[in-house]
């Protein structure tokens, strides 16, 4: 039972906080970021919640640098708007799967190319 409230409030907290990002903190620091996973604990005190960032290694390292130093904010605005009685502390933490998966299919374009532009040498 308390698995699927986590689950419940995992998502809830992924919604809000991607809103909140989009809508309200306003640091030129902060880059294109998306709220990839929410991850709260089973006792609900905690949050991990997971970004990807768009752009360089350093642009990733302060849009964190900015996140994480609006944590107290944010916690507050979700009291506000989600009912709890208390809410989680929140980390966050940069996900780097979906820059994983762009890298991987460049790989897999290079290799389609390379292989289709041999036989139009010849």
């Amino acid at each position: 039972m308390t698995k699927h409230r986590a689950n419940r409030l995992a998502e809830t907290l992924k919604e809000e906080i991607s809103q909140l990002i989009r809508e309200q903190l306003k640091d030129p620091r902060l880059g294109f970021v998306t709220v990839t996973a929410v991850d709260a604990a089973e006792d609900l005190s905690r949050a991990k919640v997971y970004v990807s960032v768009l752009g360089s290694p350093e642009d990733a390292k302060a849009s964190l640098l900015v996140l994480n130093r609006a944590a107290g904010y944010i916690r507050s605005e979700i009291g506000k708007r989600v009912r709890l009685r208390q809410t989680p502390e929140i980390v966050f933490k940069y996900d780097p799967s979906i820059e994983h998966g762009a890298h991987i299919a460049k790989l897999l374009r290079e290799v389609q190319n390379s292989g289709t532009g041999d036989s139009h040498e010849e």
